[in-house]
């Protein structure tokens, strides 16, 4: 891992910014869930990960309290992280079909995996501050990709967070409608391509399956290359 990496990843791990966000992790990290009781809890913010020379990058909201919270890395241990990273496998942009802890041997082909939010919210709702506080983080991280080209958000919720983050530091005229599998340049020249959220809901329901995510990942890095 490079410096600027380094020096990131310790700058989101001892952030203690917002208070609620601080109070929520440490009261998930003791109380735990039944199934990890046993279980060591992350607890602290959840910097992203990957492979840093990524054309392409994946954002969700904020991690899951029990699944980043606990494991300390993004989409992992949880139900959305063993479907998203199937769908990965299969677009051939990870080593593995599966995230179930930080040491598993995971390893992503020219992708970088994180959140808008780097700790897990109450309700998962966070607050507008928080965001705020955050987008630092996230401006860092795009900033020290050299290589990004293509932005996929998970989920309605992280593509407006994104939006957001910038309309903050560009003019965007143009209203942008999150569907699933639409794509729009954006004004540094990055494409911001929208997803469904690999949710057990979604999944259950059928709005999301595991092709139409392989698909929806086989075309954002062919748009990364374009």
């Amino acid at each position: 891992m490079n410096t600027k990496f380094i020096q990131l990843d310790n700058s989101i791990i001892n952030c203690k910014k917002c208070r609620r966000l601080v109070n929520f992790t440490k009261k998930i990290s003791q109380k735990k869930r039944k199934k990890n009781i046993s279980d060591e809890y992350w607890g602290k913010p959840v910097p992203g990960f990957g492979d840093l020379k990524a054309k392409l990058m994946i954002i969700g909201l904020a991690p899951a309290a029990h699944g980043g919270t606990r494991t300390g890395r993004a989409f992992t241990g949880d139900k959305s992280g063993d479907f998203l990273f199937k769908c990965l496998h299969s677009a051939n942009l990870s080593n593995q079909p599966f995230s179930n802890h930080i040491n598993d041997g995971l390893k992503l082909n020219s992708t970088f995996i994180t959140n808008i939010l780097k700790c897990v919210p109450p309700g998962d709702k966070p607050l507008k501050n928080e965001l705020n506080n955050c987008s630092d983080f996230f401006s860092s991280e795009i900033s020290n990709l050299n290589n990004l080209r293509v932005i996929v958000a998970l989920g309605k919720v992280a593509f407006d967070s994104c939006l957001e983050f910038y309309k903050k530091n560009y003019l965007i005229k143009k209203k942008l409608i999150f569907k699933h599998g639409k794509n729009y340049k954006l004004p540094d020249g990055k494409t911001l391509l929208a997803s469904y959220h690999p949710s057990p809901r979604n999944v259950n329901t059928k709005i999301i399956n595991h092709r139409m995510m392989k698909n929806l990942f086989i075309k954002a890095n062919n748009l990364s290359y374009n």
